[in-house]
């Protein structure tokens, strides 16, 4: 038998364990609420192929390839359990077990890292809470996929209805059509019909209804059935408390904005400040996708190094509020052509630093450049630190946080020599430590910071709307704190 025989014989051996996996991780998420992941990334309708190259990257962070041989031993010891709703990363489950030393077998180590979620310790699943998105753009599209996708046993979020202006004629197709196919993110997974009778979409066997509206003031939620639901305004229209305000209709409980707030509208940046979001609070903001991209990893490096100042220049993907050819524009420069120029422009980013970490002294400032790419952007954060360090100290510490810390699903970390922003494309992490890049001299950092500003912004809304919702469900192995 020649080598590439032997490559191709273990290259089959492991399809066929990732094909057994696969209805284990269904069956978990459709029966038990639980999300199967592998480095904080979900393996719940991947394929084997998907499978296969999730244990592969593991490689990028951890220094070496993750065996499904080795992961297949904890899903299976997961099916003996009684499991509440939860999220249980097996790369750790793993990787914490090779390091014991107590010669316990991988089922009573399983029962032992999750015990939080079985017994009398496990969480009780949960009515499912109706959302609404007001508006249906591109970001809004993003987070109706999020939401069908995770549907699962349909004891979490539900997507009920879409709220957008009438347009002409074959609306209701045409949106559709908007999210089965999209010319960045590919299709939908899954099927999308329409009722236009009664004006419905209907995704993955999820109806959400289409309501046509010029303002929050013309809707009744009650009138569809719908009750205590969380509204998310994808349109940016209204930013400050009066503005969202409108939108608290009846049937709907709180308002979630999807840009920055203004006022007193709390800005929020799900694994830095989310749990400081108070029970009876209305209205709040996800901030910014920059502000997600930036503010996790200069918390990671504030708790670790203090930082004394720093600077953010974002290199950024044109958005529709550019034109697509030289017109008018409200704004100094972004009337030129987005497709065909670099556009210096300004952010909030670095303004919105002091809402998301009130606790951090340093003045951070901030810039835009917005380039000729359609998605992905990259955040350069030059920091002064409170102490000096070295470039395999701070790689070795962001390596740590992405892979066990509690931000591990806001800091994805590659070292691949040759990552360009369109391998990003569909990250669900807020930023991705490029360790390349980084270069430390002394107390100076400079971090670069890629971050899908499309998919892995609408990841952190989706996080943001399941914590106000009470689905947001714990991660076992607990993180390290």
């Amino acid at each position: 038998m020649t080598v590439n025989d032997d490559s191709f014989t273990n290259w089959k051996n492991r399809e066929e364990i990732a094909e057994s996996m696969i209805p284990i991780i269904g069956k978990l998420h459709r029966e038990r609420d639980v999300t199967v992941l592998l480095h904080s990334r979900s393996l719940v309708n991947k394929s084997v192929v998907s499978i296969l190259k999730t244990h592969r990257f593991a490689r990028q962070i951890a220094g070496e390839e993750l065996s499904v041989t080795e992961t297949l031993p904890f899903l299976q010891a997961l099916t003996t359990l009684d499991l509440g709703p939860s999220q249980i990363d097996i790369a750790m489950l793993a990787e914490t077990y090779r390091s014991d030393d107590r010669g316990l077998s991988v089922e009573e180590f399983t029962a032992e890292a999750v015990a939080g979620a079985t017994g009398d310790d496990k969480i009780e699943r949960r009515e499912p809470r109706d959302v609404v998105l007001y508006g249906f753009g591109r970001i809004g599209r993003l987070v109706a996929r999020l939401l069908i996708e995770k549907a699962g046993s349909g004891n979490g979020l539900r997507l009920r209805a879409v709220v957008v202006r009438q347009g002409g004629e074959q609306d209701i197709v045409k949106r559709a059509s908007l999210l089965r196919r999209d010319s960045i993110h590919g299709q939908f997974q899954g099927t999308i019909t329409v009722d236009e009778a009664n004006s419905k979409i209907i995704a993955n066997g999820n109806e959400i209804k289409v309501i046509y509206a010029n303002d929050p003031s013309e809707v009744d939620y009650t009138a569809y059935g719908i009750k205590d639901a969380i509204l998310i305004d994808n349109t940016g229209k209204w930013r400050d408390r009066e503005g969202l305000s409108k939108h608290l209709r009846p049937g709907i409980d709180k308002v979630v904005l999807t840009a920055p707030g203004k006022g007193d509208v709390p800005n929020v940046v799900h694994g830095v400040n989310h749990d400081t979001i108070k029970p009876d609070e209305q209205i709040l903001s996800c901030a910014s996708c920059t502000t997600n991209a930036i503010v996790p990893p200069l918390k990671a490096m504030a708790d670790e190094y203090g930082v004394l100042r720093g600077h953010v220049e974002t290199v950024h993907s044109f958005t529709n509020d550019q034109n697509l050819l030289d017109n008018y524009h409200n704004s100094d420069r972004r009337g030129r052509s987005a497709p065909l120029n670099m556009v210096i422009t300004e952010t909030g980013a670095a303004s919105a630093v002091a809402k998301a970490l009130p606790d951090l002294q340093a003045k951070i400032t901030g810039s835009s450049i917005r380039v000729p790419v359609p998605d992905v952007s990259i955040a350069i954060l030059n920091l002064q630190l409170a102490r000096e360090t070295s470039r395999e100290e701070v790689l070795d510490y962001l390596r740590n946080v992405s892979l066990t810390s509690p931000l591990m699903r806001q800091i994805d970390f590659t070292s691949a020599p040759d990552a360009v922003s369109n391998d990003f494309i569909g990250s669900r992490h807020a930023s991705i430590v490029d360790a390349g890049a980084t270069k430390v001299e002394g107390d100076n950092a400079i971090l670069y910071l890629w971050y899908d500003n499309e998919f892995g912004y609408s990841c952190q809304v989706i996080r943001v709307v399941q914590h106000v919702s009470g689905v947001e469900y714990p991660t076992y192995p607990a993180p390290v704190v």
